[in-house]
This record gives C-alpha cells, structure tokens and sequence, in this order.
C-alpha cells in the first residue's frame, strides 16, 4: 500500500444544515483571514467528486507568498458527507440555491462583501450561472473545465421525460469495492496523472465501507439518472452575459470533448459560448486532463494566487 499524501495545511469539517437538508463543508483557516481585498474564497467540486479534493491545491496556495485565505469546499447535495434528498433526480437549480444558503450562512455579504469563487467541471457550470444572478456576489470567479452540455432542442423532451420516467422505475447503483486499495486503484485508473499518494489519500474521502464490507462510492446512485429538465443553451449564455466579475478560465491540455460528447459538442461551439463573457482570462495547464487540481495543482495554485490577489 502507499503512503498517503500528507496535507500541508489541515482542514475542518462541519455539517451545516443548508435548506433542510445536511451538508459538509471543508474549510481551511477560518473567518479572521477574510478582509478587505482577501475575500472567503469557495470552491465547488465536479460532479462524482468531492470538497476535500481541492486538499492538494490548497496546500500549493498555502506555498504562495502573501497567499492566506479562508477556503471553503462544500460537498454538493448527494456528494461525500453530505445528505441524500432522497429524490428521484438531481435539479440544477437546487445547486444554486445551496449555494446561496452556503454564502448566506458562512460568508454573507454583509460584513464579508463578495467573494471569490473557483469551481470545477459540473461546479464550474453551478459556479457560472450563479455569478451571473448574483453578480455583486462574486469579485473573482474562477472556471476549471465546466464546458457545459450539448445544445439540446424541444423535440427532445417527450423522449427524455420518457426515459426519465423508466429510469425511476430502475433502481440506480454504483460498483462498490473491496478494499480502500481498490478505490485508489480506480482512482488512478480514471486519472493517469495521479500520483499514487494522493490517490491513497483521496480514496477514503470518495467512498467509505459499509456493513457488507465493501467500499462504497460517497455518491447517491440518483445522480446516474437522465435530467428530465433539457439543458437550454440560450439560457444559460443569458446568465453568462450578466457575470460582472473578471473569470479564468482554466483547461488542461489532454481534455478533448468529442471524447465525451462526439459530433454532439464541437469545440467550436464552446469558443462561441465563452465569448459571451464580458471579462475573460485563459490559462491552459500542460501536462493535464480535466482534472486539473490533481493533476498540477502547483500550476493551478499559481495561476489562483495571480488572479485572486
């Protein structure tokens, strides 16, 4: 077995009730860090992902000169330590509205004005939407892959609530594991630029065991069902037009999105999407997969500390 990786800066864990429902939430320092121009900085994880994975790109920014926050990381609703709404579905308005109880909660704008906001693929998408109907909430705003999905059009939805409704009559289920060595193993097997030791130390975080003796991934099984709600494109560049803080945008340069999405999602059509956002920066990270805060988190934290400062 391999050594963990050991955290350079430790974090604490709390539950924190958002809308009824439990949360964890990961932080590292705490409120007396935020001040003027050092907001709390919140970061939102990907989907099947989970808030301590931003441990190793903590840790690259605790390096940083003149770089100490108050970070934030919030397991989503159904992810890691947080509950399960027991629902048949996921909603993504759900994403933003726990994100704001998150804000209202933790670091509510007054007396901590707006913060700074990084999120990563599913987060990004989350994080997007919500800078651009909050827009004084944010100051900085970060995007590490969150492409968004393919266009989908009208005639699509009675197929879709179709779908929807067989899967709700399949019970979902996610392929446990034998042993944490197994996890790690999985976890390395889905990012090759994973170091071993820091997929040691990520495989108790993503999954957990449980009475029959396995490991089980820290994920509602829901999460596999089809979104009966078509992703409409024209309505979220609406909110993307709004966004008035300065985003990065962050890539790695090994993602490739007809791996994912085919003939469906050409990359030209994302350029087009992005180039709606009123203040942009790009940074692209090489060698990365859409992992990116695994993959370099010394790189990431570099481009962070600039972009935040």
């Amino acid at each position: 077995m391999t050594d963990p990786y050991r955290p350079r800066r430790p974090s604490n864990t709390c539950m924190l009730t958002l809308r009824g429902l439990p949360h964890q939430v990961r932080t590292w320092g705490d409120a007396r860090l935020a001040g003027p121009g050092r907001p709390p900085l919140v970061m939102v994880h990907g989907w099947m992902d989970v808030g301590a994975s931003y441990q190793f790109v903590v840790d690259a920014l605790a390096q940083a000169e003149g770089f100490e926050r108050w970070v934030i990381a919030p397991d989503w609703r159904g992810f890691g330590g947080s509950a399960r709404p027991g629902a048949g579905s996921y909603w993504f308005p759900d994403y933003l509205a726990d994100l704001e109880a998150l804000l209202d909660a933790l670091a509510p704008f007054e007396p901590f004005g707006p913060v700074d906001l990084v999120g990563h693929s599913m987060g990004g998408n989350i994080a997007m939407s919500y800078a651009g109907v909050r827009a004084p909430r944010i100051r900085r705003l970060v995007n590490l892959e969150g492409f968004g999905l393919p266009e989908t059009g009208p005639e699509q939805a009675p197929e879709r609530l179709a779908q929807w409704l067989d899967e709700l009559k399949q019970p979902k289920s996610l392929r446990p594991y034998p042993s944490v060595d197994e996890v790690a193993a999985r976890l390395l097997k889905n990012d090759p630029l994973l170091t071993p030791d820091k997929a040691a130390w990520l495989a108790p975080h993503w999954a957990a065991p449980e009475a029959d003796g396995l490991w089980h991934l820290r994920a509602d099984p829901a999460h596999k069902r089809v979104n009966p709600v078509l992703y409409r494109v024209a309505e979220v560049l609406q909110a993307w037009k709004r966004i008035a803080a300065p985003v990065l945008w962050v890539e790695g340069d090994r993602t490739d999105l007809a791996r994912w999405w085919g003939h469906r999602y050409p990359r030209a059509e994302f350029e087009a999407r992005l180039a709606v956002v009123p203040q942009l920066e790009r940074a692209a990270l090489s060698p990365s997969g859409h992992m990116l805060h695994h993959d370099q988190p010394q790189a990431l934290a570099r481009h962070l500390a600039r972009f935040l400062a």
